[in-house]
């Protein structure tokens, strides 16, 4: 059937014709169609190469710019807590604007961030910088993947997921190697200045082919909302990068001083960040009675969605907190510098990501099961294989032990991807992909911020002043122990076409 702009009178750009077979999605992607993905995941693909470029060049920009380590990690918190309170808010935004609307926006706030940072003359204007950056990637993915579920088919969803699970996993494993060449050769500049010409030729050319997908709704924003979710969101994400400062040792004055700042602000931002996000929620749920919902919470209705989502909650905490810990061990541990812990785990990105389009295959012919179970016990039995490494852990062993983790994570992602967005009715995408992109950078975060501080708190047991093989192993245990019901998920979790036809969202 045809769609129609929902909004008549705005000024909108009328929505396509295409062929609908019913709440699987169209019979076959056209064309147009095919461009707008593709447009989307090259766009998808700069922002998260120029979001992992970051990591390596903080050393460098704390001696360039003059500034403290601890004023450093802001240019990375930051983008890490704009992206947690935009990501929420862009379920209404998909809603309310069309495709074309929110990608120019999308890449146009990328691109103005990109370039704010190429030529910012100090600290304050790079944050700045970086801000513009994360509002602009926070719209990215979501809108990539509800695109998908609008005009993929639903017997070829998997696939396509397959192709977000390379730009996903590829795009992670360049940014660092890259950052590093461009460290080494040129200056941090050029980080922001390669990625630069990429993001506008994809603003020019996806301002001139992306048309418009789906309905838009004249929905009011509710302002409240807004303001509840930048406080519960932000102050979780917020809270929980200060476990880390609030355990991070030391001695003198200087020190105490830093960690009871960093205990105050755990305190405070978690306290503040649960008690809003309680609000914001009660707030949702009287809101979508009458469908003016900035988020809204029907999704969980749909068990299939609810029980993906805490999948990939898991997986998240998990992944996020070991691929953080791993290349300090190699640093700390085995001595090796930061462009050889990079290129240990180089292979298992790369793997990961060219599995993807297999994986998706397997998933549209096959569904979850074949998939979750046997990357749910690799997940789970080589984060238990990481409780054993120390000092005297071969390097070799390392690389392929993490290759074969990453595998087990391919299995995983591309299957809650697809089978928990294409649990809901299509009017609910947007939600649904603003609630998978929420999980994951909150549970992340968590992940990243429990396992550093275990690994902190575990070597400095020791005295060592640094961190231990044993601070590492008390880290994995954790991950390890946490990912022990992937197990059980993965065998209740269906592919969408399987399930009841009760689960449906009303």
């Amino acid at each position: 059937m045809a769609t129609t702009d929902a909004t008549p009178g705005t000024g909108t750009v009328p929505v396509v014709e295409s062929v609908d077979t019913g709440p699987s999605g169209p019979a076959t992607l056209g064309r147009r169609e095919a461009r707008v993905v593709w447009l989307l995941l090259a766009a998808a693909f700069v922002a998260i190469l120029n979001e992992t470029t970051m990591g390596v060049a903080i050393p460098h920009l704390i001696v360039d710019l003059g500034i403290t380590a601890v004023a450093a990690q802001w240019l990375t918190t930051a983008f890490m807590l704009t992206m947690a309170v935009v990501i929420p808010i862009t379920g209404f935004l998909l809603q309310r604007f069309t495709t074309r609307a929110m990608f120019v926006a999308a890449i146009g706030l990328f691109s103005a961030g990109t370039l704010l940072a190429l030529v910012a003359p100090g600290f304050e204007v790079l944050i700045v910088a970086r801000v513009v950056q994360a509002m602009g990637t926070a719209i990215m993915m979501p809108l990539l993947m509800t695109t998908i579920m609008n005009v993929v088919p639903g017997h070829s969803r998997g696939r396509m997921m397959g192709r977000v699970s390379i730009v996903i996993s590829i795009a992670p494993a360049i940014g660092p190697t890259l950052s590093g060449f461009l460290l080494d050769t040129l200056s941090w500049r050029w980080i922001f200045g390669i990625v630069l010409p990429i993001a506008l030729v994809s603003l020019v050319i996806g301002a001139r082919w992306i048309h418009n997908l789906g309905e838009t709704t004249r929905a009011p924003i509710d302002v409240p909302s807004v303001v509840l979710s930048a406080l519960g969101f932000g102050g979780i994400v917020y809270g929980l990068s200060q476990i880390g400062g609030a355990e991070s040792g030391g001695t003198g004055a200087d020190a105490a001083a830093a960690n009871a700042m960093a205990q105050v602000s755990l305190i405070v931002s978690l306290s503040i960040g649960g008690v809003a996000l309680g609000l914001f929620v009660w707030r949702q749920l009287r809101l979508q009675r009458k469908d003016d919902a900035l988020l809204d919470l029907r999704v969980f209705r749909s068990a299939n969605f609810s029980l993906s989502i805490a999948q990939m909650a898991v997986m998240s905490f998990a992944f996020f907190g070991a691929i953080t810990v791993l290349p300090l061990y190699l640093q700390s541990v085995h001595g090796l510098k930061a462009l050889e812990a990079g290129l240990i785990v180089l292979p298992g990105s790369l793997a990961m990501g060219l599995a993807g389009p297999v994986i998706g295959r397997i998933y549209d012919r096959w569904g979850t099961r074949v998939l979750l179970v046997p990357g749910a016990i690799v997940t789970s039995a080589l984060l238990w294989v990481y409780t054993t490494l120390d000092a005297s852990t071969p390097v070799w062993f390392i690389a392929v032990a993490q290759t074969v983790l990453s595998i087990g994570l391919a299995l995983s992602f591309t299957p809650l991807f697809t089978a928990s967005l294409a649990s809901l009715q299509p009017r609910f995408y947007s939600y649904g992909s603003a609630v998978l992109g929420t999980v994951q950078q909150v549970a992340g975060a968590a992940g990243i911020a429990l396992l550093i501080t275990v690994m902190s708190a575990a070597s400095s047991g020791e005295g060592s002043g640094g961190l231990s093989a044993s601070g590492t192993q008390a880290a994995f245990l954790i991950a390890a122990i946490v990912s022990l019901p992937l197990i059980v998920g993965a065998f209740l979790i269906r592919k969408p076409e399987d399930a009841p036809h009760g689960a449906a969202i009303h």
